[in-house]
């Protein structure tokens, strides 16, 4: 993996770590502040680069969350399922993929649900994986993007 990638995947982790710190302040979060009070705190290994990194997804988040955009996203994408009945980790990788898919175009879909999908094995339950994957397909389908980088077809009439 490139020293890029790696730098990609360790500042989502971080980022999903201070969201989950964030959650019930959602819309009060200073991202640097929370980056970094995070990292230092539980003594995380975070160089500069996965700090910006972070920074800018946790900022990305919390911007877009303010206007409802990303949690009725998820609401939309995730059948049978409120928000606030969701574990807190899958709530937070959710909000962290749909950020990206909504606001980070030029990040391909199948790497923002694969690493979402990895951030579940990582933190979540033996299912959260499945239900991340299953909930981001629906959401990138809602939102016109396919994993293939092919836009979605349109729903059928009926």
């Amino acid at each position: 993996m490139s020293e890029s990638l790696t730098a990609r995947r360790a500042a989502r982790a971080l980022a999903l770590q201070v969201l989950f710190g964030l959650d019930d302040g959602l819309a009060d979060g200073d991202a640097a502040g929370a980056v970094a009070a995070w990292a230092d705190r539980f003594e995380l290994p975070a160089d500069q680069t996965v700090r910006e990194l972070a920074t800018g997804l946790v900022a990305l988040v919390v911007a877009h969350n303010r206007r409802g955009g990303v949690d009725d996203a998820i609401v939309a994408g995730s059948r049978n399922w409120r928000l606030e009945r969701m574990a807190r980790v899958d709530r937070n990788i959710l909000r962290l993929a749909v950020g990206e898919l909504i606001h980070a175009p030029e990040t391909p879909v199948r790497v923002v649900i694969n690493e979402a999908v990895e951030l579940a094995k990582r933190f979540g339950t033996a299912e959260s994986s499945a239900f991340v994957n299953g909930v981001l397909d629906r959401i990138a389908a809602n939102l016109g993007r396919r994993a293939d980088g092919e836009p979605a077809s349109e729903p059928e009439a009926t």
